[in-house]
């Protein structure tokens, strides 16, 4: 994908700089998959450049260091987003950019926590401010609740559990799909309408976001965030099956074939259930 713009504009700048917003960061695992994360500190501070602070561990920051090519996604409270792709270039523990993110409400009176590393990205493409399109997909999610429950689809492996499902299944919650574009970087497309179609896949209508939704490769391993208002998420990722019609509609699926938790306060890969050890070093 090819986003329109190699600068931010002053009004970009400013949008983004909010601490009020969603921010979601595409990276890439050692095995060339994506993985997506909650970066709310994202943010451009300048025409060529992103940031983001860290407060906590996860894979992304592991991810980001073996493979500089990101993607990223900056929704603000009025249902504006701005999508792009940016390289990592370094870290810094001290700066401008550094002072400001913990002299906002959040970190300067927090507590337990403050930020304590700000990542820099150099801005390859970013695609504007544009308005989500809420009728496409409010109707999109309709589509994707009828085919749903019409399809009659259902799976003997239990991959999702049920609260898994029932996040997927709330029709408020904020959800992203990530995958790898043609050029290596990888892309987030806005996912609202998805919905889990039985407890190993995950169903979307194509209604919104068609022609990028269609441009996903069979075949391909996506990955898909899941955010609830409550701050409550889960990240899946699986095979992308293509476009097929469930009931007369068009409908993506994801068959999930593994899933993480990024909640704190034990970010962690929930399936396939990893090995319980024994602790031996304290």
């Amino acid at each position: 994908m090819n986003f329109q713009y190699d600068e931010f504009s002053p009004r970009d700048i400013e949008a983004l700089k909010p601490a009020m917003k969603v921010g979601i960061l595409a990276t890439i695992n050692p095995q060339g998959l994506p993985h997506l994360t909650m970066i709310s500190t994202l943010m451009a501070s300048s025409a060529r450049q992103v940031v983001w602070g860290q407060f906590m561990e996860g894979l992304s920051k592991e991810f980001i260091r073996n493979n500089p090519k990101t993607g990223f996604l900056v929704m603000s409270l009025d249902k504006q987003f701005w999508r792009g792709k940016a390289t990592f270039s370094h870290t810094k523990t001290d700066g401008q950019d550094y002072d400001f993110y913990n002299n906002t409400p959040l970190f300067r009176y927090n507590s337990y926590f403050g930020l304590h590393t700000v990542y820099y990205m150099d801005l390859v493409s970013q695609s504007g401010g544009l308005p989500l399109p809420m009728n496409k997909i409010i109707f999109s999610s309709l589509k994707t609740m009828t085919a749903k429950f019409l399809s009659g689809n259902k799976s003997s492996s239990p991959v999702m559990n049920l609260w898994t499902q029932s996040l997927f299944d709330k029709l408020d919650n904020l959800k992203f799909l990530g995958t790898i574009d043609d050029d290596g970087y990888p892309i987030i497309i806005p996912l609202i309408q998805a919905q889990a179609l039985d407890p190993s896949h995950v169903v979307f209508s194509s209604g919104a976001f068609g022609e990028e939704i269609k441009s996903i490769k069979t075949g391909s391993t996506v990955a898909i965030f899941d955010l609830s208002l409550k701050m409550e998420d889960v990240l899946v990722r699986g095979t992308y099956q293509g476009v097929r019609r469930l009931v007369g509609f068009e409908c993506g699926i994801v068959e999930i074939n593994w899933i993480y938790n990024s909640m704190p306060p034990k970010p962690m890969q929930i399936y396939p259930a990893l090995p319980v050890q024994p602790v031996i070093e304290f």
